[in-house]
Parts: structure tokens; sequence; C-alpha cells
């Protein structure tokens, strides 16, 4: 006859329960894939339209802006003119990857953009790409 009704042939469950576990790494998985676009460095400018596949930049990557007003930006910070060159080798100095990200406002003439680029070739940088919005189709 059995005391107080307990059973004592229970088993003691060592096993973990991973299901809480889960879900909570799928819904940090979902709210990163839906933030990780917003995450991108640099100024808002008017991009020019082309029809070429979409490229982002890399998290690492140093991304230079040319504003409308033909104002030159390393991320956020406004450089001053003639400064892009000794900024940019600071920085890719220690840097294995020598790469460069360029938004150009559409606005801006052709030649303070030809401009920028020869700074930027001329810090060191090997890899330029340019950035766009895809064309309206």
């Amino acid at each position: 006859m059995a005391m107080g009704g307990h059973n004592n042939n229970r088993a003691v469950m060592s096993e973990i329960n991973v299901t809480p576990l889960v879900d909570v790494m799928l819904v940090l998985l979902v709210i990163f894939m839906v933030t990780a676009p917003m995450m991108q460095q640099g100024v808002q400018v008017n991009l020019p339209k082309a029809d070429t596949k979409a490229m982002t930049p890399a998290e690492e990557s140093i991304v230079v802006s040319v504003d409308k007003n033909s104002k030159v930006f390393i991320d956020k910070d406004e450089v001053p003119v003639g400064e892009l060159r000794t900024r940019l080798s600071k920085l890719v100095a220690t840097r294995a990857k020598k790469e460069v990200f360029l938004k150009a406002d559409a606005g801006v003439p052709y030649g303070e953009v030809v401009r920028t680029m020869a700074d930027i070739k001329g810090a060191g940088i090997e890899r330029l790409g340019m950035v766009t919005e895809p064309a309206a189709k």
C-alpha cells in the first residue's frame, strides 16, 4: 500500500527541452533579416539609375558619398576639400581589404565625381565600387 499516492517508479527526465530555444532563435533570425538592410552607412544622396545587378556594400566597407552640394563624406563624416586622399590613406592602411564604395548624387557634375574617384584611387584603394539604384522599367 503506497502512502500519499506517490509513484516511486518515476524516472528523472534528463533531456533538455529545445523548443523554446528554437523559437527564440527563429525570432532573432527574422529580426536580423528585417533590420540588416536598414543598417546602411553614409549620407543620403539621390543616386543615379542604372541597369545593373544589385550590389550592396559590406558591413566593414568604407562608403564615400558626394551630396548634391558637392560635399564629400566618408561614411557620415564630412571631409574638407583636399583631405579625402589623406583620410582614406589612413583608414585603409591597416585593412587587408582596400575597397571603397562611392555614392554620388545624380545632380553632381561629372567632373566632381571623377575628381573624387581620382582621390580615392590616389589613396591606395584597390577596388572602387559605384553605388546606383535600379532603373525603373
